[in-house]
């Protein structure tokens, strides 16, 4: 699947100049491109043919973006790059939170889309070696091959973007890890003046493995400067 270059593109757009305008573009660089206009036609899609991506647009007429990319979770951890008219914040938090792993606000170019692809690439293939590191204490083990997370003994739900940010903190475990290298590898290089982003999800990895999330043991903000892991 992904590793060396996407090729199953799932585009899932109702607006369909802008399906076929994408689809075109993608095929032009050697993707293999399938076209839903709605939830239950990318589901009848997802039934049949592996993808490797999934281009979601949350506005579909049948069914919730946000319900959708919730369902795919619950059995695939196949990259979904949300496609949505909404500029806010909120938004964006809502739909990575949910599971989406990148989010791209109409309108927007081929280029846009294709880096996008090329930061999924890069983050499958940071994320390809394979450890369980447990803290010094023995609270919390982190299998992050096997994407498990026990707290205390108690498997842990991380969504997506949670999941990245720790495999970036435990490539550099120990070190500190300042807020445009964990966007970078995280997000991707345009996102790096987002760092709201940081300060939402440190506080959401801190309430799932801190013993108190205001008095942080592992997950440390050096004021400045970045932030370090010390498990």
């Amino acid at each position: 699947m992904i590793g060396e270059q996407l090729k199953r593109v799932l585009i899932v757009e109702d607006d369909t100049d802008i399906a076929t305008a994408v689809s075109i573009g993608l095929r032009g660089k050697g993707h293999e491109v399938a076209v839903a206009t709605s939830g239950r036609q990318m589901n009848e899609v997802l039934a049949e043919t592996e993808v490797d991506v999934i281009f979601l647009d949350l506005g579909l007429p049948d069914v919730d973006g946000l319900e959708l990319i919730t369902q795919v979770r619950q059995w695939s951890a196949v990259p979904i790059v949300v496609i949505s008219a909404r500029h806010d914040s909120q938004g964006k938090i809502a739909a990575l939170d949910a599971g989406a792993d990148d989010y791209v606000t109409k309108p927007f170019s081929l280029g846009e889309v294709l880096a996008r692809l090329r930061a999924i690439e890069r983050r499958a293939g940071s994320g390809s070696e394979s450890s369980v590191l447990r803290t010094a204490d023995g609270r919390v083990v982190i299998d992050l091959a096997a994407h498990v997370l026990h707290v205390e003994g108690t498997q842990v739900h991380l969504t997506p973007i949670e999941w990245n940010m720790l495999a970036v903190f435990a490539k550099h475990k120990g070190a500190l890890v300042d807020a445009r290298t964990l966007l970078t590898e995280v997000w991707g290089p345009e996102y790096v003046g987002e760092r709201g982003y940081l300060r939402v999800y440190m506080s959401q990895l801190r309430q799932k493995l801190e013993v108190d999330p205001a008095q942080p043991q592992y997950l440390h903000t050096q004021m400045g400067m970045g932030y370090r892991f010390t498990p």
